[in-house]
């Protein structure tokens, strides 16, 4: 059995909503300790809530372990206690071997020193000889990208710049466990991708990686095992699709639909939206590939002509992915009176495994002012087994050059 190099064991963190009391507080709790009394205590008091409440997890040599959570579910909050940032209020965390973390934007970095001068202080800290960080220096910056602005003041960085350098740093320093908490996601694509590859090469190499991010395609494709953790507590420990299935609950959970967040002018107003199977059963969850019917039922408050019905799918607190209107697919909608409603047909619903929102769109004719628009109307979930990253599947076959040759030969020529 590899060895375990961080152990986290009934860990304990309560913060204080109130500035001023949790000041009266840290100092009472100085003094009791001061006092030979111990300042841990088992029930909050007033303002006071748990960030963190009886955490308890290995990460083994080798291991990426992922941390997912909504904002403020105390991810953040551990990952500074095993950093020894901040002190557990009970409980005990040990970590083993030189420790490396990517926690905060700059965390570690002088602002007024240049970007060289900082790489080999973090090094410093480490205990890393400067014969070593001379030999590595090159292949650092090669990694970060910034050369050119490698000996400006880091304070004259943007976000991005000082992200790529903390990063080159911290994987290239050959730490035993490595923390990684979010500040991948100011980095562009190209650079995520490089970061992905170096902490699979960091993984190989008997590394321990604890990695949080809200990026589930980037936790699914690092890690080997992932928690899932709900106001401060870990619901889950294990493999990383059901950790990631468990989070997707969560944010349904916590969605809320927002109060008549809509606009427009209001002669034709979208009523509802229905999800519907092929046999028109109500469904709030399909799998992937299956058949999707969107009815988009309407009322009019006077005789409308060739409205536009729009509806896009997004990721639940992500990026738009697709959208479908009536103009862009040539179907005229007609004179429309009274209640009635629009169907659109997929017959094979390819976006990926994943929760989304749908925002559905009436237009005027000229395709610019809307009769009337809503938000987050609905949610759909989309469960499957693909073992693939990204948003949608794209149906498609497999051929080698053996299998194009024969059957190219044994087509007839033209004559």
């Amino acid at each position: 059995m590899s060895e375990i190099l961080v152990s986290v064991e009934g860990v304990n963190k309560k913060f204080c909503r109130s500035l001023k009391r949790s000041l009266w507080y840290g100092v009472r709790d100085l003094v009791s300790e001061l006092g030979g009394r111990s300042s841990q205590r088992s029930h909050l008091r007033q303002d006071e809530f748990w960030a963190v409440r009886e955490a308890a997890f290995q990460v083994r040599r080798g291991e990426a372990l992922g941390l997912i959570g909504h904002n403020g579910a105390g991810k953040t909050t551990l990952l500074r206690m095993i950093n020894g940032l901040i002190k557990p209020d009970s409980g005990r965390i040990e970590v083993r071997g030189r420790m490396q973390a990517l926690i905060a934007l700059g965390a570690g970095f002088n602002p007024v020193l240049t970007g060289r001068e900082n790489v080999y202080i973090n090094a410093a800290v480490l205990g890393i000889p400067k014969a070593e960080i001379d030999r590595r220096y090159e292949e650092i910056v090669d990694f970060s990208g910034i050369r050119e602005f490698i000996n400006m003041p880091v304070q004259s960085y943007s976000t991005g710049m000082v992200v790529r350098l903390g990063f080159s740093v911290a994987a290239h320093l050959e730490p035993d466990v490595l923390l990684v908490d979010e500040v991948l996601a100011v980095g562009d694509l190209a650079f995520r991708n490089k970061c992905q590859l170096r902490i699979q090469e960091l993984k190989k190499r008997g590394v321990a990686i604890i990695f949080v991010s809200h990026n589930l395609h980037a936790i699914s494709h690092v890690c080997s095992r992932a928690i899932a953790i709900e106001k401060g507590r870990i619901v889950y420990d294990g493999k990383v699709e059901k950790a990631i299935d468990l989070y997707r609950e969560s944010l349904i959970n916590l969605y809320q639909e927002p109060e008549e967040l809509r606009a427009g002018t209001g002669e034709i107003k979208i009523q509802r939206i229905e999800l519907l199977d092929a046999a028109d059963q109500v469904r709030k969850e399909i799998n992937m590939g299956d058949f999707l019917k969107v009815r988009i039922h309407y009322v009019t408050t006077q005789p409308v002509d060739n409205p536009i019905f729009n509806i896009t799918f997004s990721i639940l607190y992500g990026e738009q992915v697709t959208g479908l209107r009536t103009d862009v697919d040539g179907f005229e909608v007609g004179r429309v009176d009274g209640e009635g409603f629009v169907d659109i047909t997929i017959p094979h619903f390819n976006l990926l495994p994943n929760v989304f929102t749908i925002d559905a769109t009436i237009f005027h004719p000229d395709g610019f002012t809307f009769y009337d628009r809503i938000n987050k109307i609905a949610t759909l979930k989309v469960r499957g087994g693909l073992l693939i990253n990204g948003t949608a599947f794209l149906p498609h076959d497999w051929a080698t050059s053996q299998e194009v040759k024969t059957a190219t030969e044994s087509q007839t020529p033209f004559r």
